[in-house]
């Protein structure tokens, strides 16, 4: 058997097999050469101290012990074309994800997906970084893949126990990531080898017996006796099946205005909200690792920063070391910002959100919306944006020190957001207390980080797209919404997940519900 070790070693000694059996070699008394293979379990950087270390756990095997190279695979999954249907409504992690598991349960998925496919996408995302035309339907957050795919692919998440991380991350793998992302403590694919993974996983569904349906839009669900009946597309196609996976995205404000429309039960959600900073990844880099370069061996150094200013939680949020800022807008008239880098986390600039939570009550200017209060705060900040810089998918911007002096920055320098900038005093962005909070939180932010409070960050408004504006309530324990028999509400855009771990996770487990609901059904029916 191998043993296993916690070490803390050089990055110079990490990142060499025979320096790293050397160093073995003396905490273990006996010769590297007795050592066959070491084998990295876990893999983390710790930058507190001036002397940087990386924390490794290993898998030592001597000479003469059983070593194998594992290959994760693919399951084995049945063919269910003839199967009983289930209507997935998104594909995004969440919507693919319980896809796979419904495939694994013998069940045939059906999945909807208003966005282009993967490779499709692509001509969209440069009319809106080129030509400023945003398509309603496929941009960097509709389309298959979902938000993820284009915008970095982070796949760290807090939410160990919602399920089952590394089954989540193992199928990645299988599907064509690296296997370092089993590894890394905060693993990462990059958006430019996702959409490889996500078309594979596509062809696999479909190879199945699975349908994948795209550039086709849910206008209607179809509901009677408060149960679900089936979806009605923007082609006037009627697809029917009593089980309904709702796995939409964060963005389909249209899909939350059908529900309320429809008086299928849904409830505000508080969410935050701030703007996107970027910095010189070199910058960075000096403040996190206190050095003047960190030379090939490290990383482009991420950073995370939280506190507490006015009562409210002001935090860095989807931190992409090495990347830029995109424009994640959904309709025309309005500009997002987001952030994302590609897997070699190689580009000249550091970026992340910096946002404020929010509380319901500062949704009460659009108390008259009801459930859908938020979002349209979300909507209304947004617009504002798109109408002070130039009605473009150029974004207001300024310089940090500047916005926390309340002065308009005399000139912008080019920065990785594609479409542009404009120079706005970002206070007419934002309410007043939510400008204020965000003023005092980045002087309280140059306290922490010595350097980071600099007119060399530029601030690019609005981040305000972080979490869902809306939650679809369900029963804790069956997933099923509370009122309609057969919807199952699901992911980030229901208001149960953060990220792509968090959402794939979620999608598996209302596939499993869905399961267990149709096991129940046929074991009365045969009683």
């Amino acid at each position: 058997m191998p043993q296993e070790h916690l070490l803390q070693v050089s990055p110079e000694i990490a990142a060499n097999d025979l320096l790293l059996k050397d160093y073995l070699g003396k905490l273990l008394k006996i010769s590297p050469q007795e050592i066959q293979q070491v084998s990295i379990l876990k893999r983390s950087i710790d930058a507190r101290q001036k002397t940087i270390k990386l924390n490794l756990k290993v898998a030592v095997y001597l000479k003469g012990e059983a070593f194998q190279e594992s290959k994760i695979q693919i399951p084995d999954y049945p063919h269910v074309g003839s199967a009983q249907e289930v209507i997935v409504v998104g594909a995004g992690p969440a919507g693919l994800f319980a896809a796979l598991q419904l495939i694994e349960l013998g069940l045939k998925p059906i999945v909807i997906e208003r966005g282009k496919d993967v490779r499709g996408r692509r001509r969209d995302l440069k009319a809106i970084n080129v030509d400023h035309i945003v398509n309603e339907d496929s941009n960097y957050c509709f389309g298959e893949g979902g938000a993820g795919t284009y915008s970095d692919g982070k796949l760290y998440t807090r939410s160990k126990k919602r399920g089952d991380v590394n089954r989540i991350l193992e199928l990645l793998v299988a599907y064509g990531a690296t296997p370092d992302i089993l590894v890394e403590a905060h693993p990462h694919i990059g958006t430019n080898k996702l959409p490889q993974i996500i078309q594979d996983i596509r062809e696999k569904i479909i190879e199945c017996g699975g349908e994948v349906l795209f550039e086709t839009r849910v206008t209607d669900i179809l509901v009677k006796n408060n149960e679900v009946e089936g979806i009605v597309t923007q082609k006037g196609t009627t697809i029917l099946a009593n089980k309904l996976i709702l796995a939409t995205g964060h963005s389909a404000r249209d899909v939350f205005e059908l529900l309320d429309r429809k008086k299928i039960f849904i409830e505000a959600k508080a969410f935050a909200l701030g703007v996107r900073a970027e910095h010189p990844q070199s910058l960075i880099d000096s403040i996190q690792y206190s050095c003047d370069y960190r030379g090939a061996l490290l990383p482009p150094a991420p950073y995370s920063i939280v506190k507490q200013v006015g009562g409210r939680g002001m935090y860095s949020f989807c931190m992409c070391p090495g990347g830029v800022i995109a424009p994640c807008a959904t309709s025309p008239g309005e500009v997002v910002t987001n952030g994302w880098s590609p897997s070699k986390r190689d580009q000249a600039t550091a970026n992340s959100g910096i946002v404020v939570e929010l509380k319901l009550e500062d949704f009460k200017p659009f108390a008259k919306y009801g459930a859908l209060a938020g979002m349209e705060f979300q909507k209304s900040i947004e617009q504002k944006a798109w109408h002070l810089a130039g009605e473009t998918q150029r974004v207001p911007a300024q310089r940090m020190i500047d916005f926390t002096q309340s002065r308009v920055s005399s000139e912008i320098p080019k920065t990785s957001y594609v479409p542009g900038t404009t120079s706005v005093e970002m206070g007419q962005v934002f309410p007043g207390f939510l400008t204020q909070i965000l003023r005092e939180g980045f002087s309280e932010f140059g306290k922490s980080m010595k350097g980071y409070l600099t007119n060399e960050a530029i601030l690019h408004a609005p981040e305000s797209r972080t979490s869902s504006a809306v939650r679809v309530p369900r029963d804790p324990i069956t997933y099923e919404h509370l009122q309609i028999k057969g919807l199952y509400p699901c992911g980030e855009g229901a208001g149960y997940a953060g990220g792509i771990i968090s959402a794939a996770i979620d999608g598996e487990k209302c596939a499993l519900m869905i399961g267990e609901s149709l096991n129940k059904r046929q074991l009365f029916k045969n009683k």
